[in-house]
């Protein structure tokens, strides 16, 4: 099928993704259509299939894109030899960049449910790598006798889940700065895990 005139792969296809982005966390991946995506963008929907196979494929990319580019920024930071200091690093890291990305935050989890089987293994293996960061942080922090974890699984699923709740209510311009918001999930982090 012919490109639609005017249209340039280097910039349709990050055009695609945006569009599918916006529009999967505004509206829902099942409620969203391949037409509604390309009208997004402007080009009609059979060429879509010129950059994506299938709807489920762009999903996929989307969150694997996401959950690649989390692992790499978290990996680039100075690693931090005092758990302490990794846990207030990596509660600063994934405040902050989460909140610089909330469609890719929601579709990330709220959208899991509509992967493949394969799609979600493999999403789930990404996350379970950024995962394993944190309890690495606990498991330090847990020999060094500075936290008193009973389960360290368990505990770096309960620091993400409330980490991640930042991005469902924290507006700039609000009552507390940004900085004074990751204080206190810091000091929340901190105490929740502290011997």
């Amino acid at each position: 099928m012919a490109r639609t005139q005017g249209s340039h792969s280097d910039i349709t296809g990050p055009r695609i993704r945006e569009a599918a982005l916006s529009l999967f966390a505004q509206q829902g991946y099942a409620a969203v259509s391949m037409r509604q995506i390309a009208g997004e963008v402007g080009v009609q929907a059979g060429a879509l299939y010129n950059y994506t196979p299938d709807k489920q494929s762009l999903l996929f990319r989307l969150m694997q894109n996401h959950m690649q580019e989390l692992i790499a920024a978290y990996n680039a930071l100075e690693p931090q030899p005092d758990a302490r200091d990794a846990l207030r690093q990596f509660v600063s890291f994934h405040i902050r960049y989460h909140l610089e990305r909330p469609d890719e935050v929601f579709i990330a989890y709220m959208e899991l449910r509509n992967l493949t089987p394969e799609n979600f293994a493999e999403i789930e293996t990404l996350r379970g790598r950024y995962e394993d960061a944190l309890e690495g942080i606990l498991r330090t922090g847990q020999q060094a006798g500075q936290f008193s974890i009973t389960d360290t699984k368990i505990a770096t699923l309960a620091v993400i889940a409330m980490l991640n709740g930042v991005m469902t209510w924290y507006r700039s311009g609000g009552r507390l700065s940004l900085d004074e918001v990751e204080q206190v999930y810091w000091d929340m982090v901190r105490k929740s895990v502290t011997a």
